[in-house]
């Protein structure tokens, strides 16, 4: 009987421990003031640290039938909107992203359009590619 309590609390430690580490979470909102089928041409502002973020958000926007410039200057004025990311790794075994936030701004007024994150730890960890395909796609699903 106590072989089966133990068995039993080793079960349970290990499965709370390996339960906290598969954790995944995908939104995507837009203000419903935010039109994004009447927004043509945007501009995707990268991080001076970026590798690569900035192309991947560039390209899936374009896949969106909108025409994406990028840079790490200020937006020129004939932009719809200006983009914003954040993207926050980690280290397991080998480096993953964890989170990316995708933030569609009004390039006049800096106002959050819309917004997407898409956070996955090492157990779901998806590729960056991934990652942005995840954040735009539930971006555009709560498009008007």
């Amino acid at each position: 009987m106590t072989k089966l309590l133990k068995l039993a609390a080793v079960v349970g430690l290990i499965s709370t421990l390996l339960s906290g580490c598969a954790v995944n979470r995908a939104t995507g909102s837009v203000d419903p003031s935010a039109n994004l089928s009447s927004i043509k041409t945007m501009y995707v502002k990268k991080l001076a640290d970026d590798d690569n973020t900035y192309a991947l958000i560039a390209d899936k926007l374009r896949t969106k039938g909108v025409a994406v410039t990028t840079g790490t200057d200020v937006a020129p004025g004939s932009v719809d909107a200006v983009v914003t990311y954040v993207d926050k790794w980690m280290w397991d075994i080998t480096m993953y992203m964890l989170e990316l936030t995708v933030t569609i701004r009004d390039p006049k007024t800096d106002f959050p359009l819309a917004t997407g994150n898409s956070f996955h730890t090492s157990l779901t960890r998806l590729s960056p590619k991934e990652m942005v395909n995840e954040v735009v796609d539930n971006i555009y699903k709560g498009a008007k």
